[in-house]
C-alpha cells in the first residue's frame, strides 16, 4: 500500500478497473512500437556497432517486451478481474517501466556513440518517437507515463549536452518540450477519463438502484401483502410458463386450488382483524411447505393455488400433507380456531392442455371434495369429468328451460308429535327437464346459483307453492326455502313479499327457511333480508342446524322464530350420546323462546323417544314423503285433518298412507 501511495495510484475500484482495461489494449501496442523501432536502430548500426549492441542486446530487450505482450494479452478481461487483481497489475505495470525505459535509453545511448551523423540522427529519432508513442500509450497511467519520461529524456538531455553537439543539443530539448506538451496534454485526457469512470460508476450505481428497486416492485407486484406467498398473478405467470414448457418438453405438472373450510364462520365470528391474521398463520404453515418445486400462492380470498413441478405421483400426497399442515387448530389472540382445508388437483396433460382446463378441473375437483369429504384432497379423474359433462348437460337444460312447465312444487308434512295433526307443509322445488329427465333439488340449486339465475328459479317454485298454499286448510302453514343468493338479494326478498301480498296468503302462514351456508355469504345481508320478511309477519327458520360449524352463534345473532334441527342426528339418538345432544339442543331452543323442528324421522321407535325427550313438532319420511299437491290433498281426506288426531282405532293409519 505504501508503494502505491509513493506512486501515486488511485484507490477508487472503479477507477482501477477502468485503467487495467485500458492498459490490457493499448500496452501490447506500446511494446510492439518499441520492438520495431528496437529492430530499426540495430539494423542501421549493424555495419557499425559491436554485436553486443546490435544483436545480444536488442535480443534481450525484445525477449523482455514479448513477454510483457504476452502477459498482457493473456491477462483476464477487464469484465471479470476486481479491484485487487487490477491495482496489482497497475502496479507491475508502473514498476516495471522503469528498468526498461532504463535499459531501452542506456542502449539507444552506447549505440548513438558508433555510425555517422545520419546514424546519430536515427538514434534521436527512435527516442523521439519511442518517447511520445509510449506515453500515448499510457495516457491511462499517468504515473507510468511521467517515469518513462524521467527516465528517458533527462539521460537524453544531459548526453547531448555532454557531447555538446549543438544540433543534438536542439534536437533534444525539442524532444524535451514537446514530451512536456504531451505529458500536459496526457494528465488534462486523464483528469477527463477519471471524471467519466465517475460519472458512469455513478450512473452504474443509479442503474443497479433502479434495478433492485423494480425488482422489489416486480417482487412487490407478484406477492401477496397479506400472507407473504406469491399472489393470483404471479400463479397465472408462472403456470403459462410451465405450459409453454411443458408443450414442448412433454414434462407433466400439477396445478391445485384449495380453500379453506371454515374460514367464513371464523371471519364472521371473530372479524375481519383476526380474518387477516389467521391467513396470515395459513400463509406461514403453507410456506413452511413451500419449495422450487412447490409453488403455493395465496389467489384471494382463503383460496389458495398450488404448482407441483416434481414427483408428480405423489401429487395427492403432497396435497394432502398441505390438508394435514391447516388441520391442527392456531393460536390467534388467546383464541384457539380450527378451519381445516380442502384441495383439487388436475394434472398436465391429462386434465387439460391450457390454463383455464387445468385451473377449471382443479377447481371442480375442489368443489366435489368439499361435498363429499371436507378436510381432503383429491386429484381430478375420470370420475369427475362424467360428473363435468353430466353438470354441464343439465346447465345447459337448465338455460334453456321453460320454468313453468318444468318447474313444479311437492310438499311434505310437518306433524305436531303430540296431536298427530298436520301443522305445515315444506315447499320443495322439483325439475323435471324434457332433455336430461329428472334432476335432484341439490343438483340443479346448486347449477342454477352458478349460473345466475337462481333468482328466477325461487320465485317461480314460491308462486306455485302459494298458489297450492290457497287449496289447503287455513291452518297449515308453508315452509319454503331460500338460497344463500335468495336472501341478501333485496330485490328477490321484495318480490317474495309482493308474491305473498298479491296472493291474498296470510304472511304468518309462511317460513322461509334458510341455512347455516346463506346466512355465512353475507351476514349482514342476510340479517337485513330476514328483519324484511319478519316485519311482513312471516316466520324464520334456521335449517339443518347442527350440521354446520357455528350454528350456535348465529342463535343469539339472528332474528329467528323456529329451528329445524339436522336429521343426521335422529340416527343416534338410540345411543346415550345422541339421545343427549339432542335434547341439549331442544332445551337451548326453548331456553331461547324458539320452536325446534326435528327431521328425519323414519320409525315410530324414533317418534316415541322424541316424544319422551319433549319434542312437539317433527318432519320425516315415516309420516309422509314428499307429495304433489293432488296426493298431499287425497292424504289429508284419507283420514288426516289439520284439526283432527289420528283415530285411535287406527294409529298406524298414517304410515300405511305414506
Amino acid at each position: 500500500m505504501n508503494i502505491d501511495k509513493w506512486l501515486g495510484l488511485s484507490t477508487e475500484p472503479a477507477i482501477m478497473i477502468a485503467q487495467y482495461g485500458e492498459l490490457k489494449r493499448q500496452i501490447p501496442w506500446m511494446y510492439s512500437l518499441l520492438i520495431v523501432n528496437a529492430l530499426a536502430v540495430a539494423y542501421t548500426h549493424y555495419l557499425y556497432a559491436p554485436n553486443w549492441l546490435v544483436i545480444y542486446i536488442p535480443v534481450l530487450l525484445i525477449i523482455a517486451s514479448t513477454w510483457r505482450i504476452l502477459h498482457w494479452m493473456l491477462s483476464r478481461d477487464a469484465a471479470i478481474v476486481d479491484a485487487a487483481r487490477a491495482r496489482f497489475q497497475i502496479r507491475n505495470a508502473t514498476l516495471v517501466s522503469i528498468p526498461l525505459s532504463i535499459a531501452f535509453v542506456g542502449w539507444a545511448l552506447f549505440i548513438d556513440q558508433y555510425g555517422g551523423q545520419i546514424e546519430h540522427g536515427h538514434v534521436a529519432i527512435f527516442i523521439a518517437v519511442t518517447m511520445i508513442g509510449c506515453i500515448t500509450c499510457l495516457v491511462h497511467l499517468p504515473q507510468a507515463a511521467l517515469l518513462v519520461m524521467a527516465f528517458v529524456t533527462s539521460p537524453y538531455v544531459a548526453y547531448s549536452f555532454i557531447q555538446g553537439n549543438r544540433v543534438f543539443i536542439a534536437i533534444a530539448i525539442n524532444i524535451a518540450l514537446v514530451t512536456g506538451v504531451v505529458v500536459k496534454i496526457l494528465l488534462d485526457n486523464f483528469s477527463a477519463f477519471v471524471r467519466l469512470v465517475r460519472v458512469q460508476e455513478t450512473l452504474a450505481i443509479e442503474q443497479r438502484e433502479a434495478q433492485r428497486l423494480s425488482k422489489e416492485n416486480a417482487l412487490l407486484a407478484m406477492t401477496d401483502s397479506l400472507t407473504g406467498l406469491p399472489n393470483r398473478r404471479y400463479f397465472f405467470q408462472r403456470l403459462e410458463e410451465l405450459l409453454c414448457t411443458g408443450r414442448v418438453s412433454k414434462e407433466r405438472f400439477v396445478v391445485g386450488v384449495f380453500d379453506l373450510d371454515r374460514f367464513k364462520a371464523v371471519n364472521d365470528s371473530y372479524g375481519h382483524l383476526f380474518g387477516d391474521r389467521l391467513l396470515s398463520a395459513v400463509g406461514e404453515r403453507f410456506a413452511g411447505r413451500a419449495g422450487e418445486t412447490l409453488v403455493i400462492a395465496r389467489l384471494g380470498g382463503d383460496e389458495f393455488g398450488i404448482l407441483i413441478t416434481d414427483d408428480v405421483d405423489r401429487a395427492r400426497e403432497i396435497g394432502q400433507d398441505l390438508c394435514d399442515v391447516l388441520a391442527c387448530p392456531f393460536e390467534i389472540d388467546g383464541n384457539r380456531v380450527s378451519v381445516g382445508c380442502s384441495g383439487g388437483l388436475a394434472m398436465f396433460p391429462e386434465a387439460g392442455s391450457s390454463a383455464h382446463e387445468l385451473f377449471d378441473r382443479s377447481d371442480y375437483t375442489l368443489y366435489h371434495v368439499k361435498s363429499v369429504r371436507r378436510g381432503s384432497c383429491a386429484l381430478f379423474s375420470l370420475e369427475h369429468e362424467t360428473l363435468i359433462r353430466s353438470e354441464r348437460s343439465i346447465e345447459a337444460a337448465l338455460q334453456g328451460a321453460n320454468l313453468e312447465a318444468e318447474l313444479h312444487v311437492q310438499f311434505q308434512p310437518i306433524i305436531c308429535a303430540e296431536t298427530m295433526t298436520v301443522l305445515g307443509v315444506e315447499a320443495l322445488g322439483r325439475w323435471t327437464s324434457p332433455r336430461v329427465g329428472v334432476v335432484p333439488p341439490e343438483q340443479f340449486i346448486t347449477t342454477a346459483e352458478r349460473l345466475g339465475i337462481i333468482h328466477a328459479i325461487t320465485l317461480k317454485l314460491f308462486q306455485k307453492a302459494l298458489h297450492s298454499l290457497a287449496f289447503m286448510p287455513q291452518a297449515i302453514g308453508l315452509s319454503f326455502n331460500l338460497s344463500a343468493q335468495d336472501i341478501i338479494s333485496p330485490d328477490t326478498v321484495c318480490r317474495l313479499i309482493d308474491e305473498i301480498t298479491d296472493a291474498g296468503i296470510d304472511p304468518k302462514r309462511v317460513t322461509f327457511e334458510l341455512t347455516e351456508t346463506a346466512l355465512m355469504r353475507d351476514f349482514t345481508a342476510a340479517v337485513s333480508g330476514i328483519k324484511r320478511l319478519r316485519s311482513l309477519g312471516s316466520r324464520i327458520a334456521l335449517d339443518d342446524f347442527g350440521a354446520g360449524y357455528s350454528s350456535l352463534g348465529y342463535l343469539h345473532r339472528l332474528p329467528l322464530d323456529r329451528v329445524k334441527v339436522d336429521r343426521s342426528f335422529v340416527s343416534d339418538i338410540s345411543k346415550p350420546s345422541g339421545r343427549n345432544i339432542v335434547n341439549a339442543i331442544l332445551g337451548l331452543c326453548q331456553t331461547l323462546g324458539l320452536d325446534c323442528i326435528i327431521e328425519g324421522v323414519e320409525t315410530e321407535q324414533q317418534l316415541q323417544q322424541l316424544r319422551s325427550l319433549g319434542y312437539r313438532i317433527a318432519q320425516g319420511y315415516y309420516f309422509a314423503r314428499p307429495m304433489p299437491l293432488e296426493a298431499f290433498l287425497a292424504w289429508l281426506e284419507s283420514g288426516w285433518s289439520a284439526e283432527l288426531r289420528l283415530p285411535s282405532e287406527n294409529p298406524k293409519r298414517l304410515k300405511s298412507v305414506a
